[in-house]
Formats: structure tokens, sequence, C-alpha cells
């Protein structure tokens, strides 16, 4: 399993997964048969992730081959990170808390022994350090894995959800703070309050066609506590009257510039924006950053053959740029702390068409945002 960082790769993965598993997606999607058979999936996330092939253009590549009806599970999956980002930008302090709970303990557990067992590896449970070694090895793990994963983590090892939350940032491709954050918190049983997942040896056994056995977990936990309360912050998305001749910021949810709505618009220059571990405070694992570093090159690659003028430049370089600009939003995360932070307030966001119609149904829960994707594919497609 290779992620080849580029562009073409991305249409090339989108198209074999069209061809040859889409139509068993909905029956197959739950099986992890390991990293070297992955046709049952599409393996778009860490393109989706970082904006090189985008949901709406894979929607309506998906409806050419069938129904909505037909692919109904598959957009629907498509469209969970559209959900979870929305869903975070209403109520960004989940985001600075988990930091600061992390901060926190990092330091408690720098050398607490079930930690260091987890993350090198090296508990008693098989199926578990197995999966650990897979995502350090290739920067995946199949969906269903992250949520048996994570519950095996927080429920029978009793570590700490945000530990396990940046230990997926850290190795994953796919990793963003929202789609990471969120489902970490919804495994714990936190996301949606006293409801959590907890993994179970019938379905893991079932789902890796019986590849593990005598699985020893916490059958009955309860969910986690926490009881902090998040109040929907009013944002309206909107954006500024785009006036040509300025700078652009583009970050790494947004790469695939010449897919974006913005793309006719004159810009004087289109820096491209590298955020690496100095800057960060989930330090991401070198091939995650290099895996971002060549999806940036490979885009100003492209972008410099059709006469565009590009640079690339590391996110610290901001500070000293005074005037005007514009940037692709780069959602709430690691970027947009930074420039809060240290950068000049200059800067005029651009939002993506799709989420800004889309943001304002991740006001609850994702079973309320499904009963609108009927009505946001109609608004693009």
């Amino acid at each position: 399993m290779v992620f080849e960082p580029s562009r073409s790769a991305a249409v090339e993965n989108l198209n074999n997964f069209l061809n040859n598993g889409l139509l068993n997606y909905s029956k197959l999607r739950n099986f992890d048969f390991g990293p070297e058979k992955r046709s049952n999936i599409s393996c778009l996330s860490p393109y989706i992730s970082h904006g090189v092939i985008n949901e709406l253009e894979i929607i309506n590549e998906t409806l050419k081959k069938n129904s909505f009806f037909k692919n109904e599970k598959f957009i629907q999956e498509i469209l969970w990170r559209v959900y979870w980002k929305g869903w975070l930008e209403l109520r960004p302090k989940v985001w600075s808390d988990f930091i600061i709970d992390l901060t926190r303990l990092k330091q408690e557990y720098r050398e607490n022994k079930k930690y260091l067992e987890a993350i090198e590896g090296k508990t008693e449970i098989v199926c578990f350090n197995e999966w650990a070694n897979e995502l350090k090895n290739y920067n995946y793990l199949h969906n269903h894995t992250r949520m048996w994963f994570a519950s095996i983590w927080i429920f029978t090892l009793g570590l700490p959800w945000q530990l396990g939350a940046e230990f997926f940032m850290k190795y994953l491709f796919d990793g963003d703070s929202a789609s990471n954050t969120l489902g970490w918190r919804w495994v714990a049983g936190i996301q949606t309050k006293g409801k959590n997942y907890v993994a179970s040896e019938w379905n893991i056994k079932k789902f890796t066609n019986n590849k593990f056995n005598e699985i020893k977990l916490n059958k009955k936990p309860n969910p986690i506590e926490d009881d902090r309360y998040y109040s929907i912050v009013n944002n309206s998305f909107q954006n500024t009257s785009l006036s040509n001749n300025k700078d652009l910021l583009i970050f790494d949810n947004n790469i695939s510039f010449e897919q974006s709505e913005f793309y006719h618009q004159s810009f004087k220059t289109i820096y491209f924006i590298i955020n690496g571990n100095m800057t960060r405070k989930i330090k991401l694992n070198e091939k995650v950053l290099n895996f971002k570093k060549s999806l940036i090159n490979n885009q100003v690659e492209n972008l410099k053959n059709k006469s565009l003028n590009c640079k690339i430049i590391d996110i610290q370089d901001l500070k000293d740029m005074k005037e005007d600009l514009f940037a692709l939003y780069p959602c709430v995360g690691e970027n947009l702390d930074y420039i809060q932070l240290n950068s000049n307030k200059n800067i005029s966001y651009l939002y993506r068409k799709v989420d800004q119609y889309s943001w304002k149904y991740c006001n609850k829960g994702f079973f309320n945002f499904k009963n609108y994707i009927p009505k946001i594919i109609q608004e693009f497609i």
C-alpha cells in the first residue's frame, strides 16, 4: 500500500476504486483484510484531507457510475470529513482544550509503562500491536481498525484518549484536527455524551476474516466522563470581496488550487505554506511531513506549468508579510493556531462554497446532517 504524493495518483486511485470497488463497497467496507488488500475501500483519505482531490469531485464521478441510492453509503462516508470540520468550526474551543489537555498529559505519561508499550506495539494484545506497527510503517489504518484501536487504547489499556489522538496525528497521512480529534472523542463517549464505542472480540474476528483470536478486552467499560459544555460560535463564514493583484496563501488542507473555485482569480503570487515541527504542538512523523511537502511540490510544478507565479515558504515567514493577503481557509487546527498567535492580522479568508453551505447543518449529530446530504448534492452537482 503506497500513497504516491501527486494529484495524478489521487485521480488514478479514484478511477480504480470506481471501476473495481464501488459496487461492493457497502457490503465489504467494514472488512480489514490487511494493508496488502485494500480494494474494498477507496484509500482516498490522504488525498482528500490535503485537498488534492475534493469531495464534490469524487461524488460527481461516483454518480456517473450509479444512482445516489446505490452509492449512498460511500457518499455519506466522503462527507463525514466535511461534517467533522463543520462541527469543530462551530465549537473551536474543543480543539484548544484538547491541546491544553494534551500538553499536560504528555508530561504526566512520559514514563508511563502502559503508554510506552502501546506506542511501541508491545502490549499483551496481539492485534493492537500489529495495528500500531502497521500505522507506523504505512501511515494509514482502515477506518474500522481505527475504532477498534481507539477503544482498546481507552477502555482496555486505560490510557487517555488525547494521547491516542496525538499518536494517530503523528503518523497518519490523512490526519486532520477535526476528523481525528472528534473521532477519538466519539469512541471515548464524550462526543455523543454517554455513548462510547466498545470493541469486541467477535467483531474484530469477523471483520478481519478470523485473523485474530483470544482477544482479551474490557467488555463493559463505562464511557469517559467530561462535563465541559461547548456552545456554538456564531460565524457566517463569508468571503471577503476579492481584488486582483493580491497574494494568496495556501495551506496543506487545500493544496490543489487548480481545482479551487478561486482558480480563475488573478493573484500576484501564490504562496504554499510549509508548517514543520518547529511550529507544531503535535510533532509529526518525518514521513508525514515529507508527504505534505511532496504534495505541495507536485502542485507547484503543475501550476508553474500553467504560468502561475508560485512560491513555497515556511509558516514562520508569515510574520514578515505586512501587506494585505488572501488565504484559502486552513480550518481549525495547527495552521490557524499559528496565524492567530504569530502572524499579522491582514489576512482575509476564502471559504469553499461546499463548506459555507454545509457547515450550517453541522450544529447537531451526523444522523441529522446526513438528512441534508441530498440537498447538498442538489446544490452543487
